[in-house]
């Protein structure tokens, strides 16, 4: 019997082929569309090595059973779709602005309505839930981070009836299992700190029980939404150094929010592993660490926070996160984000650089801003 074995362990040796002599450590790269007959896959969009070993792998990590997406984007349809026409969504008001941009496109069209709330404010979660078919929670929240209380929120849902699935991008497997909180599924943009080298466009939905799961699995085999065959192997060897990636991320990003908290060129710094953080006490109880995003205000407006951006020579400014480098963006940017967010918010995704390296860039970038 295999002994209980931690994530970081997981991360390393699940997903593998059996092991047999001149066997190959890893399961290889089949680049195949089409399969001899009489066979459990039959044809290619049902099924390929590289991603059955991703969906197991992340599957234990979870503690659930994973359904493998061709983007985060294609998970977060997959479970909107299992909204019956007319229900009703409850959503953060603030959150990332694709999965708010796609609802807020279903609702144009009359196929479902919605009720956005503050995440972080349990009690509007629990009222919003009543009559509900599915409550979509995220947190950390993209970009304002804010933290719900994830098993008093999917209590709620559970109670009312609704579907309760956790966005858990930000957090990883390793530091929040939604499922073991009472998530029916869980999300993930694997594109992000999965596979962690920018260099694959995944998502993955996670179950924890049949039903969910196998309604998830047969829209991807009917929408068509299947990951490549390389993404998943390259996915898959970025969730190999999972652990350590997120461990020296999230350790430069807690040094980083410290230091940034004092600078007189920030107005306001959120990260959830500073004491004065709104959502510290509860991340603390919930979560086994506080992630490698942090969100700072610079004392200014739009163009004040551009000209941080735009000086910045070692952070690359780009709208992705959770790979090795370090990134920035100020999201308002972007149209589609909330008018809620701060003009002058920079999103900052932390890497696995020299921690020494990255302040001294950031710091000249926000020292500029003052000398104008």
């Amino acid at each position: 019997m295999t002994a209980h074995r931690s994530p970081a362990t997981i991360a390393v040796t699940a997903g593998r082929p059996p092991r047999e002599p001149d066997g190959p450590l890893n399961v290889p790269l089949v680049a195949s569309s089409t399969w001899h007959a009489g066979g459990p896959v039959g044809y290619g969009r049902y099924g390929n090595p590289a991603w059955s070993a991703l969906e197991e792998a992340v599957g234990l990590l979870e503690g659930g059973r994973a359904v493998a997406f061709s983007s985060g984007m294609a998970a977060v349809t997959s479970l909107l779709d299992q909204v019956p026409v007319g229900g009703i969504v409850v959503a953060p008001r603030h959150a990332y602005s694709g999965s708010l941009g796609l609802l807020a496109e279903l609702v144009e069209a009359g196929r479902l309505t919605t009720r956005l709330v503050d995440v972080a404010d349990t009690g509007a979660v629990e009222s919003a839930a009543a009559g509900a078919a599915l409550v979509w929670l995220e947190s950390p929240t993209n970009p304002n981070l804010d933290v719900a209380d994830v098993r008093a929120c999917c209590a709620a849902a559970r109670a009312a009836g609704a579907m309760a699935v956790l966005d858990s991008t930000f957090a990883t497997p390793l530091l929040q299992r939604g499922l073991a909180a009472g998530a029916h599924a869980v999300v993930h943009s694997a594109t992000k700190y999965l596979a962690g080298h920018s260099d694959a466009l995944m998502g993955i939905v996670v179950c924890g029980d049949d039903g969910p799961h196998d309604a998830v699995l047969a829209h991807r085999s009917s929408r068509g939404a299947i990951p490549g065959a390389l993404e998943s192997f390259l996915t898959l060897r970025g969730l190999r150094t999972l652990h350590l990636r997120v461990e020296r991320a999230q350790q430069n990003a807690g040094d980083l929010a410290a230091r940034l908290s004092t600078h007189p060129a920030v107005a306001r710094v959120r990260y959830p592993g500073l004491a004065d953080d709104p959502g510290h006490r509860r991340a603390s109880e919930q979560m086994d660490g506080y992630g490698a995003v942090v969100s700072i205000e610079v004392d200014g407006d739009a163009t004040a926070a551009d000209a941080v951006v735009n000086r910045c020579e070692l952070w690359v400014h780009t709208t992705s996160l959770g790979g090795v480098e370090s990134t920035l963006e100020r999201r308002r940017r972007w149209p589609a984000e909330s008018k809620d967010v701060s003009e002058s918010l920079i999103r900052l995704s932390v890497g696995i650089e020299d921690v020494e390296d990255l302040w001294a860039d950031l710091s000249q970038a926000l020292s500029g801003t003052q000398s104008q």
